[in-house]
């Protein structure tokens, strides 16, 4: 059984907090944790705009807290994001992800992420072999 207190690694476990261009994540659960998916708390800054295409992952996003929006850039659709609101990456959409507010969400990625990843210039993340090398 795996337990961990969210509390306790923002405070004590700064290598599962990763921070980027106006977010946060903090990361729960690792490739290392052998679950088959990563599982994060993720911070988005109030009045942010992200454009991400993970690629090599799938991506399944629940909203705690905040407001914003999401738009699938292959059809144009906009899509109100509030608590309460999951949304599933389910074909590696393209998207752009904006805060309205502060964003707080929880994440699942799989394959899991192993914990440093940052994003790509093109918005992604880099496939599991790749992060495993670097």
């Amino acid at each position: 059984m795996i337990v961990r207190d969210f509390n306790k690694i923002i405070k004590d476990e700064h290598d599962r907090v990763v921070s980027d261009a106006h977010w946060t994540s903090v990361r729960m659960l690792l490739a290392g944790d052998g679950m088959g998916f990563s599982f994060h708390i993720t911070f988005l800054e109030p009045g942010s705009e992200h454009e991400f295409e993970y690629k090599n992952h799938f991506e399944s996003v629940y909203c705690m807290q905040g407001t914003g929006s999401i738009t699938d850039i292959a059809t144009g659709e906009t899509h109100e994001i509030k608590p309460g609101v999951m949304y599933a990456l389910n074909q590696n959409d393209r998207h752009i992800l904006r805060a309205e507010e502060e964003l707080v969400m929880a994440c699942v990625f799989n394959p899991p992420v192993t914990g440093t990843e940052v994003h790509r210039e093109d918005g992604s993340y880099a496939a599991p072999q790749e992060a495993e090398a670097s």
